[in-house]
């Protein structure tokens, strides 16, 4: 019975988040209510504001929505990297990259980063950060990875390197956000260049 449970609540809450998702990539997210949410995942307002007590909690889940989800799919990449160190590092780096437009918008992503910015003591601003920490140790990991298998050099402090290529990848992303003409390809190419030059210093 608690299982049913479980999954009963799991399922309302995915159903809120993409409504959640849905609506304010549609509408934007200020004009946006949670009534207006609720009715679109067919559940009651109440039970919307049990699971969230704010928009700004919205929004944050579904950052962790997406965060979480290529996480996991990057475990892959960790796991079995290729042997090219620019190759591992551009697939890592185009995962994420790639699936951060699936649930939210530029101008979500935005608001995201605003949010987390103007109260950095908020739970909302420290889970944010959290989610960033673990985006920044899988590129560590794999860095970690590429050094055991002997494809990059053993003296790099595989944490130290790996928290700057993630910085990188993070503030051409926040550039992506801004622009709103920039196309995908465009921060692709620009990250490939940077991966590019890093790998020729960390071969082994």
């Amino acid at each position: 019975m608690t299982g049913l449970r479980e999954r009963q609540k799991a399922d309302r809450t995915r159903r809120i988040l993409e409504a959640a998702s849905r609506l304010f990539r549609d509408q934007g997210y200020d004009p946006v209510r949670i009534e207006d949410i609720a009715a679109a995942a067919e559940v009651s307002a109440g039970t919307c504001y049990n699971y969230f007590s704010t928009k700004g909690d919205l929004l944050l889940a579904i950052v962790s929505m997406e965060v979480e989800e290529v996480v996991e799919a990057g475990e892959a990449v960790v796991l079995n990297p290729p042997p090219d160190i620019a190759e591992a590092l551009d697939r890592l780096i185009r995962l994420y990259y790639d699936h951060s437009l699936h649930y939210l918008s530029k101008p979500m992503w935005r608001t995201a980063m605003a949010l987390s910015i103007e109260a950095p003591g908020t739970p909302f601003s420290q889970r944010y950060t959290a989610l960033d920490g673990l985006l920044a140790q899988q590129v560590c990991d794999l860095i970690a990875a590429l050094q055991a298998r002997g494809h990059a050099l053993p003296g790099i402090d595989a944490d130290a390197l790996g928290q700057v290529i993630f910085n990188s990848l993070n503030q051409l992303f926040i550039e992506f956000v801004k622009a709103d003409q920039m196309p995908l390809a465009d921060l692709h190419r620009v990250s490939a260049r940077q991966t590019a030059s890093l790998a020729v210093l960390m071969r082994a």
